[in-house]
């Protein structure tokens, strides 16, 4: 079995934050993001730190951010033990990468990616460990093209990893980014995973590599075909309004926001996945034959792209 590196993980996802933020930037053409570089002493709860990094104002992205964090806690919250029994009496190191994108031009779709890694150490005995993450696309005035190239990244990394991970996967993001209320998916998924150890820690470690990578793979081709698509107000409300259901997500059921908001975490780092604007309005319903109701008739459900 392989040496688990830490420090190895960390470094990859340091560098994943940069290339990602690189990437992301020159895909905008006119923002870039600004780096919040945040440090916590050590405490009873919590310490570590991160760079939370912001995008802005820009041409394409009307809001993003490209996180990553590093925390480190000399006892799991109870949240977490109540679950995970074993993790009790252990401290632990949580390191990851998470970001959201949220575009100006409605054909574009908000994007989410993470990959992330746990270890939880006692003296004497065996560390626990595990990676997750995965990346999901939420369009509002969806293209089936673009779904199925998205979804065609996905499967192509997946591949060298085993012939069922992309089903698997695929099957494990529709069912999490799941709103139970509206009885609706989030948006056309993509792959979530967590609690990943089965493989020795190098395949998992290039598992996420791939997964991390990916994300921009998948997601640039989609906002340069849709970034200069014409839109008007119509347009710009439904896309304030299906913003809402992101919010949501994040606030009820996300178990990253959840972990951080209940551990004590940055406030500010853990909810850069809002939206700078949203809008909810009372029993709002899409009219017959047009494309927002062919969102919720044809996009909006686990399918088989």
């Amino acid at each position: 079995m392989s040496a688990i590196d830490k420090h190895a993980v960390k470094q990859f996802l340091m560098e994943l934050q940069d290339s990602i933020c690189q990437q992301l930037e020159q895909a905008d053409g006119k923002a870039v993001f600004v780096e919040d570089a945040w440090h916590r002493e050590e405490s009873e709860r919590l310490g570590g730190g991160g760079r939370t990094r912001v995008m802005r104002g820009g041409d394409v992205f009307e809001q993003g951010g490209v996180n990553f964090s590093h925390v480190t806690g000399k006892s799991m919250p109870a949240s977490a033990t109540a679950h995970r029994p074993e993790l009790a009496g252990r401290r632990f190191e949580a390191m990851g990468v998470s970001l959201v994108m949220h575009p100006n031009n409605p054909y574009v779709p908000t994007s989410h990616a993470n990959v992330r890694f746990f270890i939880a150490e006692k003296d004497g005995e065996a560390p626990i460990w595990w990676f997750g993450g995965g990346f999901d696309l939420t369009p509002f005035y969806p293209f089936e093209q673009d779904c199925q190239d998205w979804h065609a990244t996905a499967k192509a990394l997946c591949a060298p990893f085993g012939e069922e991970v992309y089903a698997e996967h695929k099957a494990w993001c529709d069912r999490y980014f799941y709103l139970p209320h509206r009885e609706e998916t989030r948006g056309i998924g993509g792959l979530f995973f967590d609690d990943l150890n089965h493989w020795e820690f190098n395949k998992c470690f290039d598992y996420i590599k791939a997964v991390g990578e990916g994300y921009t793979q998948a997601y640039l081709p989609i906002v340069e075909k849709r970034k200069n698509t014409t839109f008007g107000d119509r347009e710009r409300q439904f896309q304030l309004y299906r913003r809402g259901r992101y919010v949501e997500f994040n606030l009820v059921y996300d178990r990253g926001t959840l972990f951080g908001l209940q551990s004590g975490g940055r406030t500010e780092s853990i909810l850069m996945s809002m939206p700078p604007l949203a809008r909810w309005e009372y029993d709002y319903q899409v009219e017959p034959g047009t494309p927002e109701a062919s969102l919720y008739q044809d996009y909006l459900r686990p399918r088989d792209w």
